[in-house]
């Protein structure tokens, strides 16, 4: 088979991912042997926290041919998830309202993005002559692959300081996805296509710091690990600066500058949910767990569970400003859930009663400043 087309095929795989809906796709190389050092340093400063899959299966990650056995490239695609009505200053400017990371807002991208990449594979297998056997497995999130240097390897962008993949012009609001394959299709240049030069506009808006020098992220401190991959309590020190964000944070791709071009999604299930666009603190907070499991059904909210839900919306209330209403609807959910999820309310409880200590205080003094008298009058 020396002479078969593979630099045609590739051209077609290509337009035929497009037509699956993903915007762009690259195929790399299964050398990862340069990120092991890296991987092997933020392991060590235990910047992965509990997910302690990140270092059980850490050499996987370097080897895809170890996930899928005769593994020779790896097909990367993207697909753009951000919706129409993002809203993003008209949610984070009202600490009533919930915050919630834009790819969360409509359909769990997993299954949807899993499901088209299975489409491509029995596309490509369709294509070949009957000598050649394709073997193939999707992956999209879901197994240990350095997803992000193997799409940039790809040529589909580069690794920004906040460690997620840029494109010049697409930005950073798509997902990845990856088809390990055993052919030798032609590998597609490394982008050469920008970097973020001088900019550090991601690091200092992180609300944690977080992002503890270029390139490296301390998971630890990530609102996106806080709010969702953590299983436990949220380290007070924290607390307050997570604000109203209760799943997830997007402030470092809301600076970017790469992204004031980004393309909207044409995945009409990446569309924010009418329930999840600015919703209220205090209408979530209502929600029992048959609620919760209902209204987030099939979004990837839902794998957060109940539990995660109310610790994060109990924070977010304490970060409020809600005064009295909100202290009364957080008591009310005392013993809802357990111990951990109380700690949570008791810490916002005693955060909106000292707000209203201290606008108290302030108001008296501005009477006493009105009337002319000392401050100690």
């Amino acid at each position: 088979m020396n002479d078969f087309d593979w630099a045609a095929l590739s051209a077609r795989l290509t337009e035929q991912a497009r037509t699956l809906g993903f915007r762009d796709l690259g195929i790399a190389d299964i050398d990862l042997s340069d990120e092991w050092p890296h991987l092997q340093q933020w392991l060590a400063n235990q910047y992965h926290g509990e997910m302690d899959y990140m270092a059980r299966h850490g050499d996987m990650r370097c080897h895809p041919e170890q996930l899928h056995q005769g593994t020779l490239k790896v097909i990367s695609v993207v697909m753009d998830y951000l919706p129409e009505h993002a809203e993003f200053a008209q949610t984070l400017s009202q600490p009533s309202k919930a915050y919630i990371s834009r790819y969360a807002g409509g359909r769990d991208y997993h299954k949807l993005m899993r499901n088209r990449l299975k489409q491509l594979g029995d596309w490509l297998k369709q294509q070949l002559p009957d000598q050649l056997s394709l073997d193939f497995r999707p992956f999209v999130d879901s197994a240990p692959i350095l997803e992000r240097p193997l799409a940039r390897n790809a040529g589909l962008g580069w690794v920004g300081k906040h460690s997620l993949l840029l494109n010049q012009q697409a930005g950073s609001w798509f997902f990845i996805g990856e088809l390990l394959i055993n052919l030798p299709l032609l590998s597609t240049a490394a982008s050469s296509q920008g970097d973020c030069g001088n900019c550090g506009a991601c690091i200092t808006i992180c609300p944690t710091g977080a992002i503890v020098a270029p390139y490296v992220v301390d998971g630890r401190r990530c609102i996106s690990y806080l709010t969702i991959e953590a299983d436990g309590a949220i380290p007070m020190a924290l607390r307050a600066a997570l604000g109203n964000r209760i799943y997830g944070c997007d402030d470092c791709q809301l600076v970017c500058p790469h992204n004031r071009q980004a393309p909207l999604t044409q995945e009409a299930d990446f569309q924010t949910r009418p329930q999840l666009r600015q919703p209220d603190l205090l209408a979530l907070w209502q929600w029992d767990e048959a609620t919760f499991l209902k209204q987030t059904e099939g979004s990837p909210i839902r794998r957060i569970g109940f539990r995660r839900w109310q610790r994060n919306l109990a924070v977010a209330l304490g970060n409020s400003g809600l005064g009295e209403v909100a202290i009364t609807a957080l008591r009310g959910n005392l013993g809802l859930v357990d111990e951990m999820v109380d700690e949570h309310i008791h810490w916002a409880v005693a955060r909106l009663t000292e707000q209203q200590q201290q606008n108290r205080q302030q108001q008296r003094l501005i009477r006493i400043v009105e009337k002319g008298l000392p401050r100690d009058a």
